[in-house]
Parts: structure tokens; sequence; C-alpha cells
């Protein structure tokens, strides 16, 4: 069964094996780097798909990841330049000040990087300022903001006006998550998505920097 797998179902069922099985003969056949990146940040994709579906848990989400991180090791060195600053889609995530909890944070981190962001990650109980100067520096597609205590809802919304104070609002989208975000504070602070679950973020990242 196992040998029926495509190269992104591999990654999608966490096949680290057969994974590099399929990429090696890919590179032997003379696929090109980027063809077997786009592959595997598919079954990425559909990794997370699985884990919305609840058919797999974070440890499937974190071996995922591990392999990916491989595999941008190996083929990282082949990409063709132009590849290379495509595949670098950016975003800042970080968890809102006076939160320190940082699981769902990193669910989504890890994601990104799967399918190919770079993703500066600002760590937990981040201030206001501290984003505002990664966005300024960075220059991400998107910001993320996560929490998971209902106490911090004034840290969404000052994290978001102090980014439009900065002049930098237009010129970043910004979503917020974790288990105390709803749609309702999402709105009420002035993000341009709520994400219920680490994919929805990661389908939205995706959207809006145009990957995959």
């Amino acid at each position: 069964m196992t040998e029926e797998l495509s190269l992104a179902e591999a990654v999608a069922f966490c096949r680290e094996e057969t994974v590099k099985k399929l990429v090696r003969q890919k590179i032997e056949a003379g696929v090109s780097a980027d063809e077997i990146m786009a592959e595997c940040n598919e079954g990425m994709v559909e990794l997370g798909n699985r884990f919305g579906r609840e058919e797999c848990f974070i440890p499937d989400l974190m071996i995922g990841g591990m392999i990916m991180k491989g595999l941008m090791a190996e083929l990282g060195p082949m990409l063709a330049p132009d590849e290379t600053a495509a595949a670098q889609a950016k975003a800042v995530v970080g968890t809102v000040q006076h939160d320190v909890h940082d699981i769902g944070k990193d669910i989504l981190i890890m994601m990104l990087r799967g399918v190919g962001f770079e993703v500066v990650d600002l760590g937990i109980d981040v201030p206001p300022g501290k984003f505002v100067q990664a966005v300024r520096e960075h220059e991400p597609a998107v910001v993320g903001l996560s929490l998971l205590l209902t106490t911090c809802f004034k840290s969404v919304t000052a994290t978001v006006n102090a980014i439009r104070e900065a002049g930098l609002r237009d010129k970043v989208a910004i979503m917020v998550g974790g288990a105390a975000a709803s749609e309702l504070l999402s709105q009420n602070a002035g993000c341009d998505f709520y994400g219920k679950t680490a994919v929805d973020g990661l389908h939205y990242a995706c959207q809006v920097a145009g990957v995959g």
C-alpha cells in the first residue's frame, strides 16, 4: 500500500521513509526541485485538512513539520533563485501581550513553514510595539495574533491599533485565533480574519500571500 502513495499523499500521512524515497526517485528522474516542493506543499496542506477533520492529531502535525523542514534543507539549494524568493512569503506570528500560551501559535507556525512561509515567531506575551517593529522590519503578508485568555481581548485591539497608528495597517493582513478568539473579537478589534483552527489560519495566509 505504501508503494501506491503519491508524494503528496506520503507527506499528508507522515510516511517519512516513503517521502524520502519518492523525492530521491524524482530527483534522479530529473524533476525540478520547485515541482517536488510544490507537491510536498500540497501534502502539507492536506495534512492540515486531515487535522481539521480530526483524522490525525498534534503529533502528526509535528512530524509533518519535521519532514518538511528536512526536505527544505535538502531541496533548498536546488531551487531556482526566483523560486526561492517566491517560496519566502512572510508571516509574523505571536501570542498577544499578557498571554503566555503557545501551543496553538506553534502549530500554526509549523504548518506555515511546512508550505514554504518564512515565519517570524515573536513568542509569547508580545507587546503591541514588538508587532509593529516586526511588521516594519520584515514586511510580512500576514500577521497572526494568538490568545487563549479572554482577559487579553484588549491586547488584540491594542496591537491592531498600534499597527494602524504606525501607518502599516494597509500593508498587512491581520488574523486572530486561539481558544479565546471569535468572529466578534476579530470584527471589534479590526482584524481581517478569525481562524477557528490553525488550518483556517493556514488557508487564509496562503490565500493572502498567493501560496499554493
